[in-house]
């Protein structure tokens, strides 16, 4: 029971909810998530499993890619539909969608949501939001690869993003909102990729509850990364520096391409462990 699980996260549960779920089913308390999904959000959630556990902070990719609904005349504290409104605008219209889209395209800074779990002093800051307290929050460096229109109907707008790690969606929809002139919120969210995993090959809960469902393998996970062969894999075994020039990380994997370890530069001309994953 060593291996990657894709799930396609139900709305109304947290990511840790999924996980704990999966504990349960599977009988293991060797679950874990890579990337956040928030509780009324769907998709793509990659779960690691036993020893593959240790490869989470390598799968958490950075980048990701959702289908969004925005919802214009209504902005609420949290961004989302889950919270309380804030401030409305009756709907007239709006022009130039496809344009105002466009022109979120590439290296961006993003303000945060108030609700979320970033840490400012050790503390998270939707606890910041619900004791009302006073917090500066700083914005973030994001990139939108692509953005495109998928539907327009009265007062929602449904596109397709592609973003890196770190990017709040329900920002995003903020923000387009404001540019088309009217309060807004994210309505629905699907995350349909993170990485190379995609919707079509997760499964659901209960799924995975019928026994329906199939774990990848290490290798499979890892399979899109560049690989260094080893001849001898003791030395990955017992953590020692490889000597290479090069100045990236690689898995690494032994002849029969069994994944070891992920290895990175030390910038002395070797590789040293950064993981084992054996």
């Amino acid at each position: 029971m060593d291996g990657i699980l894709l799930v396609n996260k139900p709305s109304g549960m947290t990511s840790h909810d999924v996980v704990n779920k999966v504990r349960k089913i599977l009988h293991t308390k060797k679950v874990g998530h890579c990337g956040t999904l928030d509780p009324d959000a769907t998709g793509v959630l990659v779960l690691c499993i036993g020893k593959a556990t240790k490869a989470l902070q390598f799968l958490t990719s950075e980048e990701k890619e959702y289908i969004a609904t925005l919802s214009l005349g209504e902005a609420t504290d949290t961004y989302d539909s889950s919270g309380t409104v804030v401030e409305t605008k009756t709907f007239e219209g709006v022009n130039d969608v496809e344009a105002t889209l466009k022109s979120f395209l590439g290296p961006q800074k993003q303000m945060p949501p108030i609700y979320s779990a970033i840490k400012v002093n050790g503390k998270k800051l939707y606890e910041y939001a619900r004791n009302h307290e006073e917090v500066k929050i700083e914005p973030r460096d994001i990139v939108i690869q692509s953005i495109e229109l998928l539907q327009q109907e009265k007062n929602t707008i449904t596109f397709k993003v592609q973003c890196s790690k770190g990017t709040y969606i329900r920002s995003l929809c903020v923000d387009i909102a404001k540019k088309l002139g009217y309060p807004g919120h994210m309505s629905k969210l699907v995350r349909s990729q993170s990485g190379h995993f995609r919707l079509d090959d997760c499964v659901t809960l209960e799924e995975i509850e019928n026994g329906d469902y199939h774990i990848l393998a290490l290798e499979q996970a890892f399979a899109h990364y560049e690989h260094y062969v080893v001849e001898d894999e003791n030395i990955v075994i017992h953590g020692k520096m490889i000597q290479s020039d090069i100045d990236h990380q690689v898995v690494v994997v032994n002849q029969m391409g069994k994944v070891l370890a992920v290895y990175g530069p030390n910038g002395q001309g070797y590789l040293k462990s950064i993981r084992g994953l054996f």
